[in-house]
């Protein structure tokens, strides 16, 4: 695993907003609810305690998580970006050869990614094809259904 932990402004201030949801409230909440599903009687058979220890499970290994990634982020300023290739943060529009559909996406770290807003891993495996390529140059992209192919048409960094 690398020591960085790649992401933007808005990615980190959201693991950071996630992070203090967690500790402030969610894991208050599953504490209470450990404790009143103690109060019901015996354990071994009580599946309101076994939830609410499976849950805070849950919550006590995203803080770990969250606190491990956010010790290790990397913030970048996407808008201090100035380059003709992309790189990490890049919003790039790319003309797909095959069926001249437009899709433009943005090369986020891995906890940022969300496809319906357009964002993708700089891991994945779009993102790691699109890395060093420049406005013009085809993109051959191994994808489940074969290869794909594209052509970068813009490159924004903001």
């Amino acid at each position: 695993m690398s020591d960085n932990v790649p992401m933007t402004l808005e990615g980190h201030a959201t693991l950071q907003e996630e992070l203090k949801n967690l500790m402030r409230f969610e894991r208050p909440k599953v504490v209470k609810d450990i404790e009143i599903a103690r109060g019901h009687g015996d354990l071994s058979e009580n599946a309101e305690y076994d939830a609410a220890k499976d849950r805070q499970g849950m919550i006590e290994g995203r803080i770990r998580d969250l606190s491990d990634k956010l010790a290790r982020a990397q913030v970048i300023d996407v808008a201090q970006i100035s380059s003709d290739k992309i790189v990490f943060g890049a919003k790039v529009t790319m003309l797909d050869v095959d069926t001249e559909v437009e899709v433009t996406y943005q090369l986020v770290g891995e906890d940022e990614a969300n496809l319906k807003l357009g964002k993708i891993s700089v891991t994945s495996p779009v993102g790691r094809a699109l890395i060093g390529h420049q406005v013009d140059d085809e993109v051959r992209i191994k994808v489940p259904s074969g290869t794909k192919v594209y052509e970068i048409i813009d490159i924004v960094y903001e």
